[in-house]
């Protein structure tokens, strides 16, 4: 019997490498910087009261005296500007004294007063046809930080109308619906974005795929994550973000062993392991007394990588497991492969020869006998297809990997998804297979 060394439960990985693997993407923007040199270049020509004239010069220099984190200037050009907003009687009086408390946030770096004074120039009526977008996403993204998703939803709805050339501004309004407990309509708003930048003729950049994910993370919507994951695997196809994907899947399914296995089996062809724990899960799964080369491949793997022990007691008494089953398991092959062949096999014996043979890397056989295994009674159709698909993905048959993936229903169909994607990035010329990251 194999030992198990750790107390967490197959399916938990560590927080530490989840936070890691996610690293940005759980995070949404930083301090907002609004665009006031633009804003200001752009803004209409104003007629400005006498009153608020006199109020706002003095203002101005106050604002050109603070020092950040400094509270003496920064109190000081707030109750100026205070001062020019309370002497502020028209329109145009209104939208310059929210410019003046914009630059007061942006220079004392606070984003309340850029809110206050964003929503301010547009609650006037007065901002330009160019300033307008800027300035309604700007709202939007300030009201995202402070958590008022309400508003966030309204002022980037607008901006989104305003600026169809700028699919980022999909991305926030997706994950504001997200937040705000819309996660369906969050969802379908960040794919939206991911596909419109991807008809112009490249991907998105990088970080949105992994918004994607790391928001289905925080709804802990599988399916979600399956299908940002697959579309950062097709388009960025490197082993971190295989294993990206992977994690996350695997933390939001609980898979048990036999689905385990298979996604598994995704970060081994990728290599895309982000610590011990997913060669012990990988162990565990495959089992030295079922597939006991499957084991010893991984076993040496981790070895070479660093992240398994030699000496470890999980590890030896796997691998002295594997070792004694091997030979005989390997001789038996074709006694496996002929008997799964005879027209009165059952499902049970075809899919156990497949299992092995696949598991050998003989992936045509194993193809073969899992075509076979979908025609009997009994088969777990899903677990089936699933292992067909990926025995056509070691034959390079990507194509028809994919379609194979597409039939996968139930609780894996998200592993399936992770896995198509796999497929579509190998299908892939090599020129085009690794963009460049944004």
């Amino acid at each position: 019997m194999i030992r198990n060394r750790t107390a967490k439960s197959p399916g938990l990985i560590s927080r530490a490498a989840l936070a890691g693997a996610l690293g940005l993407a759980v995070v949404v923007g930083g301090t907002f910087a609004a665009p006031e040199a633009a804003i200001a270049a752009k803004a209409p020509k104003m007629n400005l009261s006498k009153g608020f004239v006199a109020a706002a010069q003095p203002a101005q220099a106050a604002i050109g005296a603070v020092v950040a984190g400094d509270a003496a200037t920064e109190a000081a050009a707030k109750a100026a500007v205070d001062a020019a907003v309370a002497a502020a009687s028209s329109e145009d009086d209104k939208y310059t004294a929210g410019s003046l408390l914009l630059n007061l946030g942006s220079k004392a770096k606070k984003a309340e007063y850029q809110r206050q004074g964003v929503e301010m120039m547009l609650a006037s009526g007065k901002a330009s046809a160019e300033a307008a977008p800027q300035l309604y996403a700007a709202a939007g993204q300030l009201a995202y930080q402070a958590k008022d998703y309400a508003n966030a939803e309204r002022y980037l709805t607008t901006a989104v109308d305003l600026n169809k050339t700028d699919p980022s501004l999909k991305v926030l309004l997706g994950e504001t619906y997200i937040s705000n407990n819309q996660v369906a309509k969050g969802m379908g708003v960040l794919k939206s974005a991911i596909q419109e930048s991807k008809a112009s003729g490249q991907p998105a950049p990088e970080s949105w795929y992994k918004r994607g994910i790391a928001s289905a993370y925080r709804a802990k919507a599988t399916n979600e994550a399956a299908e940002f994951g697959a579309m950062l695997i097709m388009d960025y196809p490197t082993s971190t973000n295989v294993g990206l994907a992977a994690t996350i899947v695997r933390e939001l399914a609980n898979y048990g062993g036999q689905d385990n296995l298979d996604l598994m089996r995704l970060m081994g062809r990728s290599n895309g392991y982000n610590e011990a724990r997913d060669y012990i899960e990988y162990i565990q799964a495959a089992d030295p007394r079922r597939l006991p080369g499957e084991t010893l491949d991984v076993i040496n793997a981790g070895i070479a990588s660093g992240k398994l022990k030699a000496n470890d007691v999980f590890i030896t008494d796997a691998k002295t497991q594997a070792s004694g089953r091997l030979a005989a398991d390997k001789a038996s092959l074709v006694s496996y492969e002929a008997d799964a062949r005879k027209p009165s096999a059952t499902e049970t014996t075809i899919s156990g020869a497949a299992d092995t043979l696949l598991s050998y890397g003989k992936a045509a056989q194993a193809e073969d006998l899992y075509k076979i295994a979908l025609t009997k009674p009994g088969v777990d159709t899903a677990r089936t297809l699933t292992r067909l698909g990926i025995a056509q993905v070691d034959e390079g048959k990507y194509a028809e990997a994919q379609a194979t993936f597409a039939k996968v229903t139930g609780p894996r169909m998200a592993l399936a998804k992770l896995w198509s994607g796999y497929a579509a990035s190998k299908a892939k010329p090599a020129a085009a297979a690794a963009p460049a990251s944004n």
